[in-house]
């Protein structure tokens, strides 16, 4: 039980105390957080050759067309479409989950303002938020960042967008899968608090 009570005092301080703002030159984060500034130790190698760290410091080239104290938006050198951009934070955080909330809210926060001006821009109308997260899913620089992609009506950019798609069985397996999923979840307790509104009625229709 103590445990329990341990977990959810630690979400709700996430939320009523956030994780201060991150500055250019100090990251501040409950998690292992590395400045992009070169170092001796492995780990910061690891960072002297992120390209995204490189960028920040201003050591590798790179078009902006937005920066704040916590991110910057860039555009991608190798595009998908025109316009093709990254928002990446400022800090280095190999992976998604290794980003600090308040941080990936910053950089999501920016993607209305970004996404309108790049749709503007490139008189697209639509657009694709991506993040690939770890090799599988297809990230190459391990810097956390967020694709926004500006699309046009059949440019065909994804071969997936062609392919059918098969509904979801509400069958007992697919009713394992999203217990399965909530289990992991760091709050499940709460959720099993309240069982009776985890019941399979309520998951088909979520």
């Amino acid at each position: 039980m103590e445990a329990r009570a341990r977990r959810r005092t630690a979400l709700l301080s996430s939320h009523v105390c956030p994780t201060p703002p991150v500055s250019e030159t100090k990251c501040f984060s409950p998690l292992s957080v590395a400045t992009c500034s070169s170092s001796s130790d492995a780990g910061d190698k690891q960072q002297g050759d992120c390209v995204f760290c490189k960028i920040v410091r201003g050591e590798a080239p790179a078009l902006k067309v937005y920066e704040d104290d916590v991110c910057l938006c860039i555009l991608d050198t190798n595009p998908l479409s025109w316009g093709h951009s990254l928002i990446i934070p400022k800090c280095h955080f190999p992976t998604l989950e290794a980003t600090p909330p308040s941080v990936v809210a910053e950089m999501c926060s920016k993607v209305p303002l970004i996404s309108n001006a790049v749709m503007k821009a490139t008189e697209s109308d639509s657009f694709n938020l991506l993040v690939n997260n770890g090799a599988a899913a297809g990230q190459v620089v391990f810097h956390t960042h967020i694709h926004i992609i500006p699309r046009k009506a059949s440019d065909c950019l994804w071969a997936s967008e062609s392919l059918r798609r098969r509904k979801l069985k509400l069958d007992h397996e697919a009713l394992q899968l999203a217990y399965s999923i909530r289990e992991k979840l760091p709050f499940f307790d709460n959720l099993e608090d309240s069982k009776g509104q985890g019941s399979s009625s309520s998951l088909t229709h979520s």
